[in-house]
């Protein structure tokens, strides 16, 4: 889902090409996790004339657009509009940019140690870790499914599709099934757009090796009433008018609980009875856990949520930590939800606390503008729900 989003891109291009001298003593800002949150938190002190040394630690050398990883995954979009490199987007901004697993984030004594033996003292710290997939104990589930988070788990769903497709045109009529459905797991966000992104692709990949793509299945399996629990019931309406108009219909299980994946197989709990569906490709697309890296740091169980996620200031400071910001899915803010478009609005509100910190100006809360949603419900094709008020439908294209 792509959620009003400004392309960092933009920022890039206005960031100052100068970096101020330094004090060699000054403890610099670091931010951790390069999503969201801590880009935009990055570009925003650079386009400020931050003078504090700020650092920005992320274990891949790449920013992933997240809401539009499915026009990767359809060759809709290329690699630099969907992955491009930190050090292209921070490219004479004054940010330094440190490709390095955290390792550990020692809050009292304000350091942080990376896995290659690196580590830094602050004096201010910005919190963007994000958030893993979460498999809820069902068994097999981490071992037999892919996940949907990164360009290259779009790379391998890609590898993986075209291969069974493959293998289809060579397997006798009765085994061909379970090579041509693919399963997925969760009817939010990312579970309704990847199924209707693959309804209309699969079909042109395997008509283009002169099969019958009638013969295709994608199957959503939702353990709620409902797909897109807690978007409006207009955008939920949309969204399953769309998928029944794909070029293979969707096939949406509701009230159906994943209980165990085991190769090749789901095995289901639905209206009381168990049962099995049969897919060679099967796509986790449900719930997210904070960092584990978030779980260790010595904040009082009071101070976070039943997920673990950290509470926060109006100000985005931690509670305990007024020199540690934190923004993005591992961190909880009343009434907003864990989207991409109120991560970015975070980064920007960080930021100008930050400055304001250095300025000796007091801090101003965080006030994030809700737009409205933009989904993508197949090839070219999507819909936005603006404000709560209006509805768009329509052929979307890129460049």
């Amino acid at each position: 889902m792509i959620n009003a989003i400004t392309n960092p891109e933009t920022l890039v291009e206005t960031a100052t090409t100068s970096v101020l001298s330094i004090e060699a003593q000054q403890l610099p800002t670091l931010i951790l996790g390069g999503g969201f949150t801590g880009l935009f938190t990055a570009l925003h002190l650079s386009h400020q004339h931050y003078k504090t040394p700020t650092i920005l630690i992320d274990r891949s050398s790449r920013f992933i657009f997240k809401p539009l990883l499915y026009q990767f995954l359809s060759g809709e979009m290329n690699t630099k509009y969907i992955c491009p490199r930190y050090d292209t987007l921070l490219h004479k901004s004054g940010i330094e940019f440190i490709q390095d697993t955290i390792q550990s984030i020692d809050l009292q004594q304000r350091q942080v140690q990376l896995a290659s033996g690196l580590y830094y003292n602050y004096g201010n710290l910005v919190l963007s870790l994000g958030s893993v997939a979460a498999y809820f104990d069902v068994e097999g589930a981490e071992e037999y499914t892919l996940p949907f988070r990164t360009n290259e788990d779009a790379v391998a769903l890609a590898k993986q599709l075209r291969n069974c497709l493959q293998r289809a045109t060579q397997t006798p009529k009765p085994q061909q099934q379970a090579l041509l459905t693919v399963a997925i797991v969760g009817a939010g966000c990312t579970g309704i757009e990847l199924a209707a992104t693959l309804a209309d692709l699969l079909p042109d990949w395997y008509a283009a090796l002169g099969s019958n793509v009638a013969d295709i299945r994608v199957v959503v399996i939702q353990r709620e009433k409902e797909i897109l629990k807690g978007d409006s019931d207009s955008l939920q309406q949309a969204a399953q008018t769309a998928l029944h108009e794909r070029k293979v219909s969707v096939e949406v299980l509701l009230e159906t609980e994943a209980i165990a994946v085991r190769r090749n197989t789901v095995v289901m709990k639905r209206n009381n009875q168990i049962e099995q569906l049969s897919a060679a490709t099967i796509v986790w697309a449900t719930g997210s856990a904070i960092d584990p890296l978030v779980s260790t740091l010595s904040i009082p169980e009071a101070h976070r949520d039943k997920q673990g996620r950290l509470k926060l200031t109006n100000a985005l400071q931690l509670l305990d930590f007024p020199e540690v910001f934190g923004g993005g899915d591992c961190t909880v803010m009343e009434q907003q939800p864990a989207t991409a478009q109120v991560a970015y609005q975070q980064g920007a509100a960080i930021a100008h606390n930050l400055q304001a910190l250095a300025e000796g100006h007091s801090l101003l809360p965080v006030e994030i503008g809700l737009r409205g949603n933009l989904m993508k419900l197949g090839l070219d094709e999507s819909v936005s729900d603006l404000f709560d008020r209006y509805q768009v439908k329509g052929h979307l294209h890129f460049p």
